[in-house]
């Protein structure tokens, strides 16, 4: 069993100067220095500790298993296994390219969230990349409870009263720094897999604070066979500590099926850094020397030697030697390992037999090295007395497997979005071209994106340059919390003074909306000729449009008039439509159509996946005009799969109306026709 301390540590806080040392403190502090094994969060565990002191009836290992366990976690799973009852409301007029883009901002509690996106997105997400709040103990928290999540995010976020409401800090004097943190992580990793494509990953950036913890949780949500790597970031040099300088933090990887990885052969890799420079040299001594490969191949190794040896593209120095087909490097020719085929190959100046290397030539095949000799794929020396090599060209040998540790300087992501912003408006930024690089190594056209701790947008930026750079067009889903700036903290002035310059609401998620804005016009001023989706679509958190059934028993009568509409009051046709598209599990960024028919609004989805007339009203002598509307429509789009038709059930002012309508469909070949 375990005792909570707190009461004993804060005593030993408050007592006065003069009075006499805690003694039941002091006991603790020894013990817990002979025995740390006994200790965990505040609280010492006494069968523990008498196991320790050689108490062997204490014994029972039925009951151990291995793994992490903490107070909570039976919670926390049932947390995720919780339904929402929420909605995302779209907001148009707060979007860029609305009625085109299919890049998405979620505003909202992410696991609320999380759990809205389960139907529309399972096992469609390529990459999943969060940034969580690192576990210093100071850092905010997401309060979760299952039975009124949502409730206490409406609360915060003013949507029902209680407006202002404080969400508590983790603070260490909680006595449950580890739990707190591992209660939030855990029912948001549960969600996200179920989102990730077979050959989909994730990437959780932390520090060393949550390290081990983190990579326990993941091998239970994930499967430690899925653990991929931990990247190590060496951000520079720190002189904030008197015993050692931390200055890497960790970006854990883990697949959701490494072994389907292995078996479809899927590699991951990125481009090597400097190309750019290199090709945009080689080009000029290519110009200016033409056909004369020799000098162009003395121009470009002078060209390498002047470059630093910080620039990226002197790694590459090798690749100096130039023929008609570029850029080349004499690569080794022998046969792997030793023990190669061993034959004559004739120097093509002096016709003389060349040195056969130690190994053998790396073809068995004569004919076949005749074939590269003739198509001058083979470098030889300028005699027989040189082993000749084989050209391994830099257009070839573009891109890497990627190293485990890398060095960014952590000061340059802050200075470029400070130029970006006008000003220090976000605290600790990640590095756009880091994420860029990540996302290069893993997705392509199409696929989805997710960060469901967008912070300050930094996975969008990077999805927008990477796809600018490669003409491709990758979709993101960023969710965001919006957490309120206070202009009277201190530390939140800037981003205070930046809202109200900006004319946007005091929030992070706000902030991050701008900073999209932002770094797709420098995307689109970097890349004129990219065309791609640099919009998004807006929605926001909310209850759903749908009232909850919650019948006063001492007066049904009057609970079944009250709930004769039991849409909100308030809510739009496209709030509830889009709530239609969560919960049927199409796509939010689905094409829509609208057309009117006698004044109502008939709306195609998904080129006639769905068709719905959410109209508040529809009269006995519209039914037939709307019905031929929507079976002509269904005719033109001719979809594949089967058509539902939504209508809302209160719209119809009899039953015989609302009969009407479903058989003229169901006549027509539409047999799903449904009422919210």
């Amino acid at each position: 069993m375990a005792t909570n301390l707190e009461e004993s540590k804060m005593k030993s806080v408050e007592l006065e100067d003069g009075q006499s040392d805690d003694i039941v403190s002091d006991n603790i502090s020894k013990l817990k220095e002979l025995f740390p094994e006994a200790f965990s969060e505040g609280g010492v565990n006494f069968d523990t500790l008498r196991q320790l002191l050689g108490d062997a009836s204490v014994l029972d290992e039925g009951e151990e298993k291995y793994g992490l366990n903490w107070h909570g976690k039976k919670k926390a799973r049932q947390i995720a296994l919780t339904p929402s009852t929420g909605t995302l409301l779209p907001c148009p007029e707060e979007s860029v390219d609305w009625g085109n883009t299919q890049n998405l901002f979620i505003e909202g509690d992410n696991l609320e969230v999380l759990k809205l996106l389960q139907k529309s997105y399972a096992n469609k997400v390529k990459m999943i990349y969060i940034d969580p709040p690192y576990n210093t103990g100071k850092e905010f928290v997401y309060p979760d409870n299952y039975q009124d999540n949502l409730d206490t995010y409406l609360k915060y976020t003013g949507q029902k009263g209680e407006e202002g409401l404080k969400l508590t800090s983790n603070t260490e004097t909680g006595g449950r720094k580890h739990t707190n943190w591992l209660n939030m992580m855990y029912p948001r990793l549960k969600n996200a897999k179920n989102l990730l494509k077979k050959d989909g990953a994730i990437f959780v950036s932390c520090d060393e604070n949550e390290h081990v913890r983190l990579r326990a949780i993941m091998d239970e949500v994930f499967g430690n066979e899925n653990f991929i790597a931990d990247l190590v970031w060496a951000a520079g040099k720190k002189n904030d500590s008197r015993l050692v300088s931390v200055s890497h933090e960790y970006i854990i990887v883990y697949a959701k099926n490494s072994e389907y990885l292995k078996e479809a052969k899927i590699v991951w890799r990125t481009r090597k850094k400097g190309l750019d420079d290199i090709y945009a040299a080689f080009s000029k001594i290519s110009a200016e020397f033409e056909t004369d490969y020799g000098a162009a191949s003395k121009a470009m190794k002078e060209w390498f030697k002047s470059l630093p040896d910080s620039h990226p593209a002197k790694s590459h120095k090798h690749y100096a030697s130039v023929d008609e087909r570029g850029l080349y490097f004499p690569d080794n020719i022998s046969w792997p390992g030793g023990g190669g085929p061993k034959y004559e190959v004739l120097h093509p100046t002096t016709n003389k037999p060349v040195k056969v290397p130690s190994r053998g030539w790396m073809t068995s095949d004569p004919n076949k090295m005749r074939s590269w000799i003739e198509d001058n794929r083979v470098h030889f020396g300028i005699d027989e007395n040189t082993v000749p090599c084989i050209k391994s060209y830099l257009i070839d040998r573009e891109n890497d497997t990627p190293y485990s540790v890398f060095y960014r300087d952590g000061r340059a992501a802050s200075k470029r979005l400070r130029e970006l912003m006008g000003d220090d408006v976000f605290d600790f930024p990640k590095d756009e071209t880091v994420l860029q690089e990540l996302i290069e190594m893993l997705t392509a056209d199409g696929d989805i994106i997710i960060d469901f701790f967008a912070g300050s947008g930094t996975t969008a930026h990077s999805i927008f340059l990477q796809s600018a750079k490669d003409s491709q067009n990758r979709r993101f889903i960023l969710v965001q919390l919006p957490e309120t700036v206070d202009p009277d903290v201190k530390s939140q002035s800037k981003a205070a003074i930046f809202c109200e310059e900006n004319n946007i609401p005091l929030n992070i998620a706000s902030m991050a909306q701008e900073r999209l804005r932002r770094s797709a016009a420098k995307v689109k001023e970097e890349f004129p000729q990219y065309e791609g989706d640099t919009g998004f679509r807006v929605f926001k958190l909310a209850e759903s449009n749908i009232q909850a059934w919650s019948p006063d028993r001492t007066d049904l009568e009057e609970s079944l008039l009250s709930h004769e509409e039991h849409l909100v009051e308030g809510r739009s046709e496209q709030d509830v439509l889009y709530e239609l598209l969560l919960k049927r599990g199409v796509d939010l960024a689905v094409p829509i159509e609208s057309r009117e028919v006698s004044g109502k609004n008939i709306y195609s989805i998904g080129y006639g996946v769905l068709f719905a007339c959410l109209d508040e009203s529809i009269a006995k002598e519209q039914v037939e005009d709307i019905a031929q509307a929507i079976i002509a429509w269904y005719g033109e789009l001719a979809p594949s799969s089967d058509t539902h038709v939504f209508f809302r059930d209160s719209a119809f002012r009899d039953d015989v109306s609302k009969t009407n309508m479903a058989a003229i469909l169901e006549q027509n070949g539409i047999t799903h026709v449904r009422s919210l």
